[in-house]
C-alpha cells in the first residue's frame, strides 16, 4: 500500500513509521529497553572540549619550581620586613635582625627565581625601562627594584653595626614597601585570564597576606630567642585566621572556578597547607613559649604550610586553564545572567 500527502492530509501511513525526535540515541552507560521497542530520548551529557582537543586558554608556561618559589619567597620577604620594623620598635633586636636577614635572603631568592623563569637577566632589566601603572608586572618590577636595596641596607647595616640612623631609615623603607611586595604577586596572577586566579581576584591578595604573615612569623620562631617571639606568635594566629577566612570566601564566591583548589595536585598542596598552618598555629600558641625546640618546630610548620599554599594556588591556575569547562561554563552563566537582567 502506497502512502502520500493530499489536500485532505496524510493517507496510507503505517504505524511506527514516523520520524521520532530523540530516537536512536543510546543513553550513556545504559542498554535498550526490554522488548527492543525504541530507546529513551535524552540529551547526551555535555563534554567541554575545544577544536582539535586543545585547551581554550593557553596554560601558563611558567615553571612550577621557579614561579612557586617566587610567590612564596616574595611574601616571606615583605611580611618579614614589617615584622622586623615592629620588633625593632619594641626592643627585640635579635628578632629584628633575624627577620631582616631572612627578608634579604628571601627577596634575593625570589628575584633569582623570577629571572631564571624569564630565561635571561636582561628581560628583568627591560621591564624597568618603562613604568606602566596599569600593568601589575611593570609595577611589581619597580616595587622589587625599590624594595631590594632597602631590605639589603637594613640587614647589612644591622649586622655591621654601622650607621644606625641610615639603618633605621632603610628598615622603615623596607617595612613601608613590605605590604606591596607581599600582595602584588596575587594581583599579578589575578590579572590573567586563568579562571582559578581571575575569579578569585578579590580574595587572593588577602590569602597571600595571611600566608606571608604566617611564614614570616614562622621564620622568627625558628631564628629568634623565645623571649622575643611573643608578638610573632600573635602574628601567626592572625595570619592563619586571615588566610583561612579569605580562602573559604574565595571558594564560596568563585563558584566553579574554585573547584581546582580542591582537586588533583593543587588540592593536595592546599590541604597540606591547611594542616601545616593549623599545626604550626597550635604549636605557636601552646608550646612555642616553653622552649626553643617547640618554637622551631612550630615555625617550620608555618613556613612549610605557607609554601604549600602558594604552590597549591599555582597548580590550581594551571589545572583551570587546561580544562575547558572552567572557561565555558562561567561564560555561559554570565551571558544567561545578562539576558535575564535585560528582560526584567
Amino acid at each position: 500500500m502506497s502512502s502520500g500527502v493530499s489536500k485532505e492530509g496524510v493517507y496510507g501511513d503505517r504505524p511506527d513509521r514516523e520520524a521520532l525526535v530523540g530516537k536512536g540515541l543510546r543513553p550513556k552507560g545504559k542498554g535498550r529497553r526490554r522488548g527492543g521497542r525504541g530507546e529513551k530520548a535524552m540529551v547526551p551529557d555535555a563534554e567541554f572540549t575545544s577544536y582539535y582537543g586543545l585547551p581554550i586558554l593557553n596554560p601558563p608556561v611558567w615553571k612550577a619550581a621557579d614561579v612557586g618559589a617566587y610567590l612564596f619567597l616574595g611574601g616571606l620577604a615583605g611580611a618579614g620586613s614589617m615584622l622586623a620594623a615592629g620588633a625593632q620598635l619594641t626592643g627585640r633586636p635579635a628578632a629584628a635582625r633575624a627577620l631582616k636577614i631572612s627578608s634579604l635572603a628571601a627577596i634575593a631568592g625570589s628575584t633569582a627565581a623570577l629571572i631564571h623563569d624569564l630565561g635571561r637577566p636582561a628581560r628583568f632589566y627591560n621591564m624597568l625601562r618603562v613604568m606602566k601603572p596599569t600593568s601589575p608586572m611593570s609595577m611589581g618590577s619597580w616595587i622589587l627594584a625599590a624594595y631590594g636595596p632597602a631590605a639589603g641596607g637594613a640587614a647589612v647595616l644591622d649586622v655591621a653595626g654601622r650607621f644606625p640612623h641610615l639603618g633605621r631609615a632603610a628598615t622603615a623603607a623596607a617595612a613601608a614597601l613590605g605590604p606591596a611586595v607581599t600582595v602584588y604577586t596575587a594581583v599579578l596572577i589575578a590579572d590573567t585570564a586563568v579562571p582559578a586566579w581571575h575569579e578569585g581576584k578579590r580574595e587572593l591578595p588577602f590569602v597571600f597576606a595571611g600566608s606571608a604573615t604566617t611564614a614570616a612569623a614562622g621564620m622568627a620562631l625558628m631564628a629568634a630567642p623565645v623571649r622575643e617571639t611573643g608578638p610573632m606568635r600573635t602574628a601567626a594566629v592572625s595570619g592563619a585566621a586571615l588566610e583561612l577566612a579569605a580562602a573559604k570566601l574565595l571558594e564560596r564566591r568563585a563558584g566553579l572556578a574554585a573547584e581546582p583548589y580542591k582537586k588533583g595536585k593543587a588540592g593536595r598542596f592546599m590541604r597540606a597547607g591547611e594542616i601545616l598552618a593549623a599545626a604550626g598555629t597550635a604549636g605557636s600558641v601552646l608550646l612555642a613559649g616553653r622552649g626553643r625546640g617547640a618554637a622551631a618546630l612550630s615555625g617550620a610548620a608555618l613556613l612549610a604550610g605557607s609554601a604549600c599554599t602558594r604552590f597549591g594556588i599555582f597548580f590550581a591556575g594551571i589545572q583551570s586553564a587546561e580544562d575547558p569547562k572552567y572557561t565555558v561554563v562561567p561564560q555561559r552563566e554570565r551571558v544567561a545572567e545578562r539576558g535575564t537582567k535585560a528582560t526584567t
